[in-house]
């Protein structure tokens, strides 16, 4: 039988959603405006992707959720982002400080000192709430960077062709350091910053 490696990451940071699209703009002016991101109190979590509520409790739908009116929702494998704080930890240290955690936009901001690529990414995230429920993650896999975000992430000139430069941090991007999706399967649970996340690999 088969050993089940089970990691403590950390403590759920930072939540956020997706209030539209984050690449705007068409052919050379498309572009990555970080604007539409909006921090929020809680999250929902539901096979459709996630939404968030807000200090007034308002609900708002993240873009990659099935309902959302213009969904980036692909077949439901990209409803759920995650990303990790000492991942932009190592981002910085590539591009600047002037990446703030949360730009790149996912859902779920991890405070971890653990990496993960594609060598040791876990197959099942947990998330342990404070009140005794668990909320089980599956189907983890790498988000590929596009070249908007790099840019971005660059400061790289808009009305420049990107060069061997942005290519070569495209590549770093990769693998994970990014950002990672996840599936939830079950009824519809509410996650809170707090909240701890581990990992598990068979």
């Amino acid at each position: 039988m088969s050993e089940c490696t089970d990691i403590e990451l950390g403590t759920i940071t930072q939540l956020q959603v997706q209030q539209s699209s984050l690449k705007v703009g068409e052919g050379r002016d498309r572009h990555y405006d970080p604007a539409p991101i909006r921090v929020v109190r809680q999250l929902s979590l539901d096979p459709g992707g996630v939404v968030g509520w807000d200090d007034q409790g308002d609900r708002i739908l993240d873009v990659h959720h099935a309902e959302h009116p213009m969904s980036k929702n692909r077949d439901g494998d990209n409803g759920i982002s995650i990303g990790f704080v000492s991942h932009y930890d190592l981002m910085r240290s590539r591009v600047g400080e002037h990446l703030a955690n949360g730009l790149a936009g996912e859902n779920i901001l991890v405070e971890t000192d653990r990496t993960f690529t594609s060598d040791n990414l876990p197959e099942r995230l947990r998330i342990e709430r404070a009140n005794g429920e668990v909320v089980e993650l599956v189907n983890i896999r790498a988000a590929e960077p596009c070249v908007e975000f790099t840019r971005f992430a660059m400061r790289y000139p808009a009305n420049e062709r990107p060069d061997a430069s942005v290519t070569e941090t495209l590549e770093f991007l990769r693998f994970g350091m990014r950002g990672y999706y996840a599936t939830y399967l079950g009824a519809p649970v509410t996650v809170e910053t707090g909240d701890q996340v581990r990992a598990f690999r068979e």
